[in-house]
Formats: structure tokens, C-alpha cells, sequence
């Protein structure tokens, strides 16, 4: 069993004042495969404390410095891909191969587009008789989610290193382990002591300290809307920015007369990638009546062609979810799909056969689901997708937009004819025949969602203020 159970502050690996010991919990396996320990608030102010005083330094160092450490980070996080995967599924279960091809590079993605956007940003403009120009933030406090546990983390440590802030990372208890080895990555790079620090610990804990400490300038938080709305309420005191990518729960709006077999595998295929616990998952299939059936057996045979594997088998299976609440809550919804009159058409409650450990979910498709019902409206994240009918294009928009959630939208069908519907659709991303986000296209929500952005020049601006600077001399 791995140990990780140290903190890192202050460019060094110090032992957690006053923490408890964590074990992290395999879910293939149900086993414990590493520990943690989770940090204190005295913890949480020796690294607020570091952050603040490199602050004054790392602020003033030109685009140019930045731009070399970022390029030093993507040579070190390379060399570094096999652990960072082997972590990731170990962790939180996303089967090897997946992590090595998706997890891990989807981290190193936000690196190296955030260096693109940093090398294009205009940090000043002229308005009016007024120089504005955009200026580090400060100190930033990080909590990440398990789920895309690299993904999440490098979305937020990348533009605030290129825009000159510092920070503190709490990622998820689930999946601590890559935070560890990225530590160690931008430490090997060469980020400045006090720059990036690492506390582990849970939300309760190390999150509410961060969320509420008057010495964090802004906190950027991914996770569940419950807990979102948590972090803003505690953020309030201080009147700090608050960054936030919460919950969703996408439609997949399958055009009338589409060509079902050649549109929803690519759609269908975000419902099943990472055994569906992604924020963007377009889980809702909203198909109009003549089409039904039809749509109703293209995605069955793509559910029962899906295998159900340990992370640690390597192909293309999907593996368990990440914990027993997780798993307990997705059985709880499909049980009340099928109580409230859904039909369900394949997969359902309990695990895959041959499997009596671990995480496991059948991949489940539920027909004849209504508005009306909890998986309609619930984040299911789990391999789970309903099929709900509609009679005309306006009822599908309507029903697309009939949620309080808004992080993403998928179309499915003519490209020329899903671009007309797309700015209907009250989403901050509006896929059309695929699922997955664009290398530096802005990543966030409307409603219940979130607010703020990810990526490219839009991650760089939410990590800065803006100041005009009015009567200098010509």
C-alpha cells in the first residue's frame, strides 16, 4: 500500500499538524491500495501563510519566466504519464488503459494549451483615455473531484501559474495519489517554494477551512452543486471570488430523421466513458416518436457489446465506480426509474454477473422515462441512460432545457441542422454528434452548473483581475 502522508508547503514535504490517517480504497477491489492524511486547519494556515508570501514574488515575474516554467512542467509531467496512470486507476478506478489514454493526457492537455494561450494573451488594452490591464489574483484555493482527478486539478494549476498567482490544492480523498506525483512534477520543474502548495484532506475539513480563510483571494471549486453552494456560502465572509464547475445533467437531443447508426455511438459513447461518471455525460436521450424503437435498439446493442472489467485488466472495458456511495446511490436510481414506471430494456440493479466485489454497474439503459421521474432529473453518473419521446422540434428544445442544471447539451443528427438548435439550448458547451469539450474552448455552466470558465484564454482570464489605470502620461 502506498503512503502519502505527508503535506507539501512551502516547496518542501512536511509532516500534517494534528491530521488523521486515510485510507484510499481500491473499487475494483474494495481493498485499500495508499493512505493519506487529512490535513488540519493548522495545516491549511502554514500553506495559505506560504502562498501569500511567495505571492509578492511570483506575481512580479515576467510572461516570458512563466512561459519557461510551463514548458519545464510539460517535459517533467511527460516522463511522469505511466505513474500518474497507474495512480488515477488504482485510485479511482478508471481501467488502465483509459487512464493511460485519456486521464492522464487530458491533464497535460489544459499545460499545454494553457502555455498557447498564454503566449497569445494581451494583458493591457486602451479604452478610452484608460490603460486596462489584467493582473494576477492572488492566492487561490483548488478543490478537485475524483473523477477527472488530473483533468480538474491541471484546469486550475495551469492558468494560475501562467498568470502569476499562487495557490493551494486540496484534491479529492478519492484520488490523492497523482495530486502527490504532479507535486513532484512541479517541483522537479522548478515552481518557486510557496507557489503551489498541497494540503489533502476532505471538504469538511480542509475544504471549509480553505473556502473560508481570509487570506485566500479566490476559490475555484469543481464538484457536486450540494457542495458548490457549500463553498459559496462560506466564501461569502470574506466576499472572495468564487469559481465553480458544478453538476449536470446533459440532454442528448436526437434530431428527427436522423441516422441513428451512424450518430449515437459517438454520443453514447460519453454515457459510457469513465463508467459514466462524467459532468458532461449526455445521459437524457430525447427521441422523437417515430424513432423510438429504433433508437431504443441502437443503444441497447451498445450497452450489451460494453464489458465490465477490474481497472487493472487492460482494454476497452469500463470499470467500477468510484466508492459504495456512489454505487449505492446509481442503484437507488434505477430503482426508482423502474418503481415510477420506467422499462427497463438492459443492465439494472446489482452487479455484472460473475462479480460478488467491487464497484461494479451494469450498463443500463430505462426506456418510457417522463419528466416527472428522479433519474430524469437526478446526476446519475454511473453508465446509465434513459430514453424520454418527443413529439415536435420545440418540445425537444423545452425538455432539453427543462432542468436546473446547464454545463452541456449534445445534439445528435444533421450538423446544418443541430447548428440552428444549438443556441436554444441554455448550456455552457453544445456538442453536436460527439460529447467530449474542444482544446481551448471556454468549460463551464449556466444555472445550478456553475460559474466562471476553463481553458484556453478564458481559464487565463478568470484567474486574474482587471484594473483601469486612467491619467498617465502620454
Amino acid at each position: 500500500m502506498k503512503s502519502y502522508l505527508k503535506q507539501y508547503i512551502d516547496g518542501a514535504w512536511v509532516d500534517s499538524a494534528g491530521g488523521t490517517r486515510h485510507a484510499v480504497i481500491d473499487p475494483s477491489t474494495e481493498q485499500p491500495v495508499s493512505e493519506i492524511t487529512l490535513g488540519s486547519q493548522a495545516d491549511v494556515d502554514k500553506a495559505v501563510a506560504a502562498a501569500r508570501k511567495a505571492f509578492d514574488s511570483y506575481s512580479q515575474t515576467s510572461v516570458a519566466d512563466r512561459v519557461a516554467l510551463l514548458e519545464r512542467i510539460i517535459e517533467e509531467y511527460k516522463l511522469r504519464m505511466p505513474d500518474l496512470a497507474a495512480a488515477t486507476s488504482e485510485e479511482m478506478g478508471a481501467p488502465i488503459g483509459f487512464a493511460t489514454a485519456a486521464q492522464v493526457p487530458a491533464g497535460l492537455g489544459h499545460f499545454i494549451g494553457t502555455l498557447a494561450a498564454l503566449k497569445a494573451f494581451s494583458f493591457e488594452e486602451k479604452v478610452g483615455k484608460a490603460r486596462v490591464v489584467h493582473e494576477p489574483l492572488g492566492v487561490v484555493a483548488m478543490i478537485t473531484p475524483w473523477n477527472w482527478p488530473l483533468n480538474q486539478i491541471c484546469a486550475k494549476v495551469a492558468p494560475a501559474l501562467a498568470v502569476g498567482d499562487t495557490m493551494v490544492l486540496k484534491p479529492s480523498e478519492e484520488a490523492p495519489g497523482c495530486a502527490v506525483i504532479l507535486a513532484e512534477i512541479l517541483d522537479k520543474a522548478g515552481v518557486p517554494a510557496g507557489v503551489f502548495n498541497l494540503v489533502n484532506g476532505d471538504g469538511p475539513g480542509v475544504g471549509a477551512a480553505l473556502s473560508s480563510h481570509k487570506d485566500v483571494d479566490m476559490v475555484s471549486f469543481t464538484g457536486s452543486t450540494r457542495a458548490g453552494i457549500a463553498v459559496a456560502q462560506a466564501a461569502a465572509v470574506t466576499v472572495k471570488r468564487v469559481h465553480q464547475e458544478l453538476g449536470g445533467k446533459a440532454p442528448n437531443v436526437v434530431l428527427e430523421g436522423a441516422d441513428l447508426a451512424a450518430v449515437l455511438p459517438p454520443t453514447i459513447h460519453g454515457v459510457l466513458a469513465n463508467s459514466g461518471q462524467s459532468c458532461i455525460a449526455p445521459t437524457r436521450l430525447l427521441v422523437h416518436t417515430s424513432q423510438v424503437a429504433d433508437a431504443t435498439h441502437v443503444v441497447k446493442s451498445i450497452f450489451e457489446a460494453t464489458t465490465v472489467d477490474a481497472a487493472s485488466v487492460m482494454g476497452a472495458h469500463i470499470g467500477p465506480v468510484v466508492n459504495k456511495a456512489q454505487f449505492d446511490k446509481i442503484q437507488g436510481l434505477i430503482q426508482s426509474a423502474i418503481d415510477e414506471g420506467a422499462t427497463l430494456v438492459t443492465g439494472g440493479t446489482g452487479r455484472p454477473d460473475g462479480r460478488n466485489a467491487g464497484y461494479f454497474i451494469k450498463p443500463t439503459l430505462l426506456a418510457d422515462v417522463t419528466p416527472e421521474m428522479r433519474i430524469y432529473r437526478e446526476e446519475t453518473f454511473g453508465p446509465v441512460a434513459t430514453i424520454t419521446s418527443y413529439s415536435d422540434g420545440e418540445q425537444a428544445i423545452q425538455m432539453a432545457n427543462d432542468t436546473e442544471y446547464g454545463l452541456s447539451a449534445t445534439i445528435s443528427g444533421d450538423p446544418a441542422a443541430a447548428a440552428k438548435v444549438a443556441p436554444r439550448l441554455r448550456a455552457g458547451m453544445v456538442t453536436i454528434n460527439g460529447w467530449a469539450s474542444g482544446g481551448g474552448a471556454p468549460f463551464g455552466g449556466y444555472k445550478q452548473s456553475g460559474n466562471g470558465r476553463e481553458g484556453g484564454k478564458y481559464g487565463l482570464a478568470d484567474f486574474m483581475e482587471v484594473k483601469a489605470i486612467i491619467g498617465e502620461p502620454a
